[in-house]
């Protein structure tokens, strides 16, 4: 079983940066695929970054490349979403999920993410 805590999400004006944060528990963490997730109001829940057990391997939605950059540390059981160049359609709730690469198994709470324009 893995239990994942999102953090940093907040109101920031476009153009400018967060750093989400997603903590996991238990020690097979660094067994797991990680992604991150987003829901905006009225819309279904979309695949936005992923990145596998080592780190070497990292995936992103064409609408968020070049401006997020998904890392892990696995001594930390961290899982991280660096968004820069924000934009007014990135606002959402952002959800962190572990996965064996067939699908995904484990979900956070998600974090609110609101970008002003």
């Amino acid at each position: 079983q893995v239990q994942l805590v999102e953090s940093g999400g907040g109101l920031v004006q476009a153009g400018g940066s967060l750093r989400l944060s997603c903590a996991a528990s238990g020690r097979t963490f660094s067994s797991y695929a990680m992604g991150w997730f987003r829901q905006a109001p009225g819309k279904e829940r979309e695949f936005v970054a992923g990145i596998n057990w080592s780190g070497t391997s990292r995936y992103y939605v064409d609408s968020v490349k070049g401006r997020f950059t998904i890392s892990r540390d696995n001594a930390k059981n961290t899982v991280y979403l660096q968004m820069n160049s924000l934009k007014s359609e990135d606002t959402a709730v952002y959800y962190c999920a572990a996965g064996d690469g067939n699908r995904w198994h484990y979900w956070g709470q998600g974090t609110q993410v609101t970008v002003s324009s």
